[in-house]
């Protein structure tokens, strides 16, 4: 795990969102800003677990044969961790994610073909809980070949087969999704020249920002500066 970052940071003048969750596509950083943001803030992390999902590896390998059991299996593992939040009472403790439950919807839109997706929907339809509301929700932006180039650098074996094509539907689908997105406070931030893994002074300025939202709908463009 690379270091955290810490911050000084006076915030005794505005509340803290008591839930913020992080999304955007895979190697755009939402799992490493997620983790920032809970050692900054002292938050509990609630964070996805794909090494668990027995599927993922063969998704990577072969989509058209292993999508409904990997998205199942993650739609079955996001609403147990859900649950698992309702018994802690959520509205009581502060909270960081890496994911928003409806995330999984988009997925499957992505990788499910018309009869699997009926299938898939409607599991999620019987099964899916009342999703809490995050106070502030971070969508960080990057194009395809960046999430190419950082998938690459972190090595990790199952994920070295995943194509441009798939990244190009992700980012796709999710800007859709966020055009319309207004259940929370949306920061929607430029991460393509962001270091949030070294770089303190990138992770600083990004947390002024997102401490500085209420409401409504906000854009963050890295200055050259940085």
């Amino acid at each position: 795990m690379e270091p955290f970052f810490d911050l000084h940071l006076d915030t005794s003048q505005q509340p803290l969102p008591r839930f913020i969750a992080v999304e955007g596509a895979i190697g755009v950083g939402k799992t490493t800003l997620a983790k920032h943001l809970a050692h900054t803030f002292n938050y509990d992390t609630l964070l996805e677990q794909p090494s668990e999902n027995p599927f993922l590896e063969r998704f990577y390998r072969d989509p058209k044969n292993a999508a409904l059991p990997t998205q199942l299996f993650f739609l079955f593992q996001r609403a147990q961790q859900l649950r698992d939040l309702r018994q802690d009472d959520i509205f009581e403790p502060v909270r960081v994610s890496d994911f928003l439950m409806e995330k999984d919807q988009l997925f499957a839109k992505v990788t499910l073909d018309d009869d699997e997706f009926a299938l898939y929907q409607q599991v999620y339809d019987r099964m899916i809980i009342e999703c809490p509301k995050p106070d502030l929700v971070v969508y960080l932006q990057a194009p395809t070949e960046t999430l190419l180039a950082r998938i690459k650098q972190r090595g990790i074996a199952a994920e070295q087969t995943i194509g441009a094509d798939y990244l190009n539907q992700l980012n796709d689908a999710y800007m859709r999704f966020f055009h319309f997105y207004d259940e929370a406070p949306l920061l929607i931030v430029n991460a393509a020249d962001l270091d949030l893994v070294s770089n303190a002074d990138h992770y600083r300025q990004l947390v002024d920002h997102l401490l500085s939202i209420k409401s409504g709908r906000h854009y963050y463009n890295p200055t050259p500066k940085l």
